[in-house]
């Protein structure tokens, strides 16, 4: 059986899906996006600061789930413009240290427009 994962330091769920999942020795989450938790709107600008909100919003989801970045087996990114990519893996690298698996992909939008979104896999 499933466990769902909340966590009120990192944005809540904007559809019918959770933060994250764990099951089966590992934490699922939903892709983050650069929302402030404290606000629930995109305050930050720019390809780096919103890929540091988002690392800081899946540490959370991770942490409250008996978890952390360090743990991450697998990431999936996704980029509105392939011309951040320099930016946005010079900041996911300060984070994800222990460098997981990972896919990154251009997409034509991503949700309230933001410039990157990102979800892990990790072991609990």
């Amino acid at each position: 059986m499933a466990e769902k994962i909340y966590t009120k330091n990192a944005p809540d769920a904007i559809g019918p899906y959770s933060q994250a999942v764990k099951v089966g020795g590992f934490v699922f989450t939903s892709g983050q996006i650069a929302i402030n938790p404290a606000t629930g709107s995109v305050e930050a600008q720019g390809i780096e600061a919103q890929t540091e909100q988002i690392c800081k919003n899946l540490s959370a989801v991770l942490e409250a789930a008996g978890t952390s970045l360090d743990k991450a087996v697998k990431t999936v990114c996704f980029l509105a413009d392939m011309n951040d990519f320099a930016v946005f893996n010079e900041v996911y690298g300060k984070y994800f240290t222990s460098k997981p698996a990972r896919s990154c992909v251009a997409v034509k939008t991503l949700p309230k427009n933001v410039l990157a979104e990102v979800e892990v896999i990790a072991e609990a």
